[in-house]
């Protein structure tokens, strides 16, 4: 999958660039360049979504047999990718009163709207029931805004970077993201959720801030930053009840 949102959309940690893109002999690329690179390194069933000049989304199928899904889903200009699967999918159509023939991706399109839309629990509770391996991304084209979440066993990765023209650049395609972003890289954090207006955040620790670690690469170059959970901190956070208590009010 990838996924590549201009800067004005998302309001990436600004660790996540690397001045050393700058020097390396591999450039950052175009936001065009990085989807014909997609396109052409995947499958012919392979398609894209763009969404003005701002957003795009790319999907292709796996060839192989696997025990993780890859899904692409949209419902109310709000579209997903999701790759892993939930072992209590069952269980949480249920809860949200969905069909049983619900998927992963469409159960996250339908939780994510429920809690847009003033639901009663905070994003980091919501992703904390869900149980299993998962990575996924989300565009609402009605509000231009994006939500990313990684599990917390990191058996799906996805790793996040800055293009050439400043966007951010999203795949669990680790060599797509290298040769996309040069040395403007890093693994997006297991356990953590992104949203393109309040940034970084763990859903297991919500109450601990993200620090930004920088990360040297096999060359000896710094490039980009791994973020962890700092142990140390406490974000003071007032209790949230009833409307209140939704994924735009986490921070």
């Amino acid at each position: 999958m990838l996924g590549i949102f201009k800067e004005k959309l998302v309001n990436a940690p600004k660790e996540l660039n690397s001045p050393a893109s700058l020097n390396s002999c591999t450039k950052p690329k175009l936001s065009h360049e990085i989807l014909q690179d997609f396109m052409t390194c995947n499958s012919s069933n392979a398609f894209s979504m763009c969404f003005g000049t701002d957003a795009l989304l790319a999907y292709s199928p796996s060839n192989k047999p696997s025990i993780h899904h890859r899904l692409f889903s949209g419902l109310d200009n709000i579209y997903c990718v999701f790759l892993g699967g939930l072992h209590n999918l069952s269980m949480l159509n249920k809860q949200y009163g969905l069909s049983k023939g619900t998927n992963e991706a469409m159960f996250i399109i339908e939780a994510y709207r429920t809690l847009r839309d003033r639901g009663p629990y905070p994003a980091d509770q919501v992703l904390k029931e869900l149980e299993g391996s998962f990575g996924f991304v989300i565009y609402d084209n009605k509000d231009g805004t994006i939500f990313v979440a990684s599990g917390s066993n990191g058996h799906v990765g996805l790793y996040w970077g800055i293009a050439a023209d400043g966007s951010v650049v999203i795949s669990e395609n680790l060599e797509l993201i290298k040769a996309s972003c040069a040395k403007s890289f890093a693994l997006f954090p297991t356990g953590c959720m992104f949203h393109s207006e309040h940034g970084l955040m763990s859903f297991e620790h919500p109450t601990k801030k993200m620090k930004a670690m920088p990360r040297i690469d096999s060359e000896g170059v710094m490039c980009g930053a791994n973020f962890n959970v700092d142990s140390q901190s406490k974000i003071q956070v007032m209790p949230r009840v009833g409307s209140e208590a939704n994924w735009a009010t986490w921070s």
